[in-house]
């Protein structure tokens, strides 16, 4: 047993020599602070669910340590990863996000912000609603709106579960009918923005416009030239 402790004994203080002089280099050299901006992903996000709440997507960090593991140190081996795996609907904390962090010995994280994310999980609704067409201003003198019918109809809201719940119809972008006289048809833009939802497919809709006289409208009377001036382009005789 001893004579295998003691196998090689040269190589291995040589060995030990080498370690003690390279340890007593890195802790003994010039240390620094550096900061950095790393990601921050979330991942493993259970099936039928979706975050619904505001989270970071990236935290910053001052790490101390020898300038010559800083300098070796790349960037994109800081990420930070928030697992979601196996959650259920409600909010979780994630707290000590640096214990996650996967750092060469020697450095020590000093500072890191946010140090902790509160995440919402909600489960992921489909709910179908009608569209509402936006009519601005107003067609010309002696003409109605009889209709204004959007196609398709119906949308399809798709998101967090609390938010689908508020939504009650979509609207589409403004139409402008000033002074229009005749029917017209036209492919507009959705208007909808949620915080946890979006439509599931439809953007645009096509709109027909169905215009109709005025029962009530009384065109004004001719414009009537007053006494002594001639009409336009006849001249005027002295008698």
């Amino acid at each position: 047993m001893a004579d295998k402790i003691f196998e090689n004994w040269l190589l291995k203080l040589i060995s030990l020599a080498f370690a003690m002089v390279l340890w007593f280099f890195v802790m003994g050299e010039s240390r620094m602070e550096v900061n950095h901006i790393v990601p921050l992903e979330y991942v493993n996000l259970p099936e039928g669910l979706m975050i619904a709440s505001e989270v970071p997507t990236s935290v910053a960090l001052r790490i101390n340590g020898p300038r010559a593991l800083q300098v070796n140190l790349d960037q994109e081996d800081i990420g930070l990863r928030v697992d979601l795996k196996d959650l259920s609907p409600g909010v979780t904390s994630f707290k000590r996000l640096d214990e996650t962090l996967d750092i060469p010995g020697g450095l020590k994280i000093t500072r890191i912000s946010p140090s902790y994310v509160d995440v919402r999980l909600e489960r992921v609704r489909e709910r179908g609603v009608p569209v509402q067409v936006v009519l601005t201003g107003d067609p010309a003198p002696g003409f109605l709106v009889k209709s204004a019918r959007a196609a398709p109809d119906r949308v399809v809201v798709i998101g967090a579960e609390s938010e689908i719940k508020t939504v009650s119809e979509v609207a589409t972008e403004g139409i402008d009918i000033t002074n229009v006289q005749e029917n017209f048809t036209q492919t507009v833009a959705l208007s909808y923005v949620g915080n946890y939802t979006d439509l599931k497919e439809t953007k645009t809709v096509e709109v027909e416009v169905v215009l109709k006289p005025d029962p009530d409208y009384v065109p004004p009377p001719p414009e009537e030239k007053p006494d002594g001036q001639a009409a336009a382009g006849v001249e005027k005789k002295e008698k």
